[in-house]
């Protein structure tokens, strides 16, 4: 039987402003292996309050799969790369199928600050 942590991924969602952020975010996370994979989903359109005025504004949504040990790393780089001065950082572990799951551990370095101890 798997260990059911074994099959838990981390799902991390943000927004950016232009399809050219976003690729340049994903293409930063890819790079530090923060993330197996990065869906960019155009079109999106937010409306919100910004600084006491409702805004509406074309977006880009990213949802970067990752693993529950690379969030803080990912924060982190979300502080130094991401565009947005308050960007959205939602993330939720899900639970993926064995295979799936393996292949975003495959793909994914947790850095050693959070990996914990050694075997």
């Amino acid at each position: 039987m798997q260990h059911r942590e074994k099959l838990d991924i981390l799902s991390v969602t943000t927004t950016v402003g232009s399809l050219d952020a976003a690729r340049t975010l994903a293409r930063e996370i890819l790079a530090q292996r923060l993330g197996a994979c990065v869906q960019i989903d155009a079109g999106v359109t937010s409306l919100y309050f910004w600084q006491g005025q409702q805004q509406e504004e074309p977006e880009v949504r990213l949802v970067i799969k990752s693993l529950p040990g690379c969030e803080a790393a990912l924060q982190s780089l979300f502080a130094q790369h991401h565009p947005y001065q308050v960007p959205q950082f939602l993330a939720q572990t899900l639970r993926a199928s064995a295979a799936y799951a393996g292949w975003v551990r495959s793909e994914t370095v947790v850095p050693a600050t959070a990996a914990g101890p050694g075997p």
